[in-house]
């Protein structure tokens, strides 16, 4: 028998003085109430009413339940009314991680507007390149770019990404021309430390056809924003995701190469994710931020055009 509806029946009878009235206000016969005030007695092993005929009375124990079993409800019905208050009006911290060019390029100058929205929610935000723990750190949302490793985790994805190489105009007009992907033997290829073995860029040409091409250069990071800058300042090529280059293509400032390959890290599959634990229920604030990101990445981050639309737009 639910003994968390037991104790409520044995409260409902208490306050209202006998089994029918009881029974009556929560819609159950008078038998069903006593069966349920004998299951909490046998299960306490203790009486905790007198009955006879004309009236109940609470025992000694019964005086001693009753104190702690009223003041236990009251609490858990504030706990309930507090959640269902949560749900209603999203409220607290919420603790977010991201890849550090995606936060730095798209979520920080977007969170003020979020903030303004729901002005109960505190952000707490980490920006970084490291696969957190989302038990371990306490996150409530992580956002990912690439391809996801399996995990009981759950993630929703916000959008597609792939990955463009480019360098600037004045790179690539001193520099040997890049035909195909063995070229860049001959190129400053400015390489993200995924680990400490040598980079390899896999491409895929037209008919799907996979080659690994070894990669290196005169500079390595784990800081996207700042691959960029140097690809911009003329350093060599960098492989990138579309949406953090996107603005730079449109203006010439950095030109698409081998743009009848795909090209990427490791999985061609790059798209951006919004990662949090599972749950028969996700927080108000969870929901509402996920939702937000979504809308984030559809209007900032849409699908590119075709890099040969790319190429002709930029001139």
């Amino acid at each position: 028998m639910d003994n968390l509806r037991a104790i409520r029946v044995f409260v409902m009878v208490v306050q209202s003085g006998s089994l029918s009235a009881a029974g009556r206000q929560i819609g159950m016969s008078p038998a069903s109430v006593s069966r349920y005030i004998n299951a909490l007695e046998d299960g306490i092993g203790s009486r905790l009413l007198n009955r006879s005929s004309r009236k109940l009375t609470l025992t000694e124990a019964g005086h001693v339940y009753f104190q702690h079993a009223e003041q236990i409800l009251n609490q858990l019905d504030e706990a309930e009314s507090s959640i269902s208050q949560l749900q209603r009006s999203p409220r607290g911290t919420l603790r977010v991680h991201s890849r550090l060019l995606f936060g730095t390029r798209e979520l920080v100058p977007a969170l003020p507007a979020f903030l303004e929205q729901y002005p109960d929610i505190k952000v707490d935000l980490m920006l970084s390149n490291q696969v957190i723990d989302l038990v371990e750190q306490n996150i409530d949302v992580d956002i990912r770019i690439g391809a996801l490793e399996d995990s009981s985790l759950i993630a929703r994805k916000l959008t597609g990404s792939e990955r463009v190489l480019c360098a600037s105009p004045a790179y690539l007009a001193r520099s040997a021309p890049i035909h195909v992907p063995a070229d860049l033997a001959q190129h400053n290829c400015l390489t993200y430390r995924l680990n400490m073995g040598r980079t390899v860029w896999r491409f895929a040409d037209a008919n799907d056809m996979i080659s690994e091409v070894p990669v290196d250069g005169g500079l390595q990071t784990d800081n996207g924003p700042s691959l960029r800058e140097f690809a911009l300042a003329g350093v060599g090529i960098v492989l990138m995701p579309d949406w953090s280059i996107r603005e730079d293509l449109a203006r010439g400032s950095l030109v698409q190469v081998l743009s009848d390959y795909r090209v990427s890290y490791a999985a061609f599959e790059n798209g951006i994710y919004a990662v949090y634990q599972p749950s028969r229920y996700m927080s108000a604030k969870v929901r509402l931020f996920v939702d937000f990101l979504a809308e984030l990445c559809r209007r900032r981050l849409a699908p590119a055009p075709s890099p040969s639309v790319v190429l002709r737009a930029t001139g």
